[in-house]
């Protein structure tokens, strides 16, 4: 449309619907008011009719970029990345193992596929098909910059096995910052800018897609909330998943270059521990060693310091520096603070990468 007719339609319109008023005023405000009433009962059906529609016709194009992926104890599923057969998933999904089963969603016999490289760190990896069927048709990664809060959203995958299965939900929140149990299948991994979902995530999701009403995969769903006050089990309408800009940096990479080689995530150079206070509370992280010429050590941190603080948030644990740092760029200069002899200091550091 050109934009410089606009005003002039809508003036004309304008027009038109002041004339009509001022003849339904001269006579016909019955027949008015019993036109508009059957219009509102019509626009709500059509409606909804309408929502359907579209997430039909966004089922029907995306679900055939979604698979399962079978390992021999795991269960996942992936994310068609181009038509070479390269799947996205969750490293927690392929775990230690190199080949695996796939299963596509217009395909009963399962395909074979290889292990091309995990990266535990943020929790993805690629596989690849051993042989590329024909009409394979990757998925469309959204840009997660654009992604809002309120927006619906559909959850694609094989929770429990059950094969191209599909929720539906809203976006919760953005920017979250999450990090995974070392246990239970988890790589303990802490990971930046989650997308947080009320689409249900299951066992056998994680892997999958993301997907917003224009067919676009914002996210690879990775992690359900867990509920201590239900034994740990799995919250209802609390999902994470993984921003599609960090997939598409991740996995280009590994595609490329068969590995990850510009991680993204800031990094001090040292390994710690959690140390505790009189009372047996997290209190701080003990440097156990400093990688020489990295960060820390360029800084002067030495073995034994204790860090309570990196810029403006508190460390007390191992999980808290690493969420602090999840949040942090390569080459951004942070305070450390920390506790050598007994007494509080503190440090400027530039930042390392992981």
């Amino acid at each position: 449309m050109d934009a410089s007719r606009t005003p002039a339609r809508r003036t004309a319109a304008g027009t038109a619907a002041l004339v009509c008023c001022a003849a339904l005023t001269a006579g016909c405000s019955g027949l008015a008011v019993q036109q508009t009433s059957a219009t509102t009962r019509a626009a709500a059906p059509l409606a909804a009719t309408d929502l359907q529609s579209q997430y039909q016709r966004v089922i029907k194009n995306v679900l055939p970029s979604v698979v399962q992926i079978q390992a021999s104890r795991d269960l996942g599923s992936g994310v068609v990345y181009d038509t070479a057969g390269h799947l996205v998933t969750n490293a927690h999904v392929v775990g230690s193992e190199k080949t695996f089963k796939v299963t596509a969603a217009n395909s009963e016999e399962p395909l074979t596929a290889s292990l091309v490289y995990s990266y535990p760190e943020q929790d993805l990896a690629v596989i690849k098909l051993d042989k590329v069927p024909e009409g394979l048709r990757p998925a469309v990664l959204g840009e997660s910059e654009k992604v809002e809060v309120g927006q619906i959203v559909l959850a694609m995958g094989s929770p429990l096995g059950l094969s191209s299965s599909v929720t539906q939900g809203i976006v919760s929140a953005t920017g979250r910052t999450v990090s995974e149990g070392g246990s239970g299948g988890g790589t303990g991994a802490t990971i930046a800018n989650m997308v947080q979902t009320s689409a249900a995530i299951n066992p056998g999701n994680s892997g999958g897609a993301l997907v917003d009403l224009d067919g676009r995969v914002i996210g690879i769903p990775t992690l359900a909330a867990a509920d201590p006050g239900m034994g740990g089990g799995a919250a209802a309408g609390i999902g994470f998943a993984i921003p599609a800009s960090m997939v598409r940096t991740i996995a280009e990479q590994i595609v490329k270059r068969g590995k990850v080689v510009d991680s993204g995530r800031a990094a001090l150079g040292i390994t710690a521990r959690t140390v505790v206070d009189d009372s047996y509370q997290p209190a701080g992280v003990a440097v156990v060693t400093v990688r020489s010429g990295d960060a820390a050590a360029n800084a002067g941190l030495r073995p034994g310091d204790v860090i309570t603080a990196l810029g403006g948030d508190p460390v007390t644990t191992l999980t808290s520096l690493s969420e602090a740092l999840a949040a942090a760029k390569p080459g951004q200069r942070a305070k450390v603070t920390y506790v050598r002899d007994g007494a509080r200091r503190t440090a400027e550091v530039t930042l390392g990468e992981q």
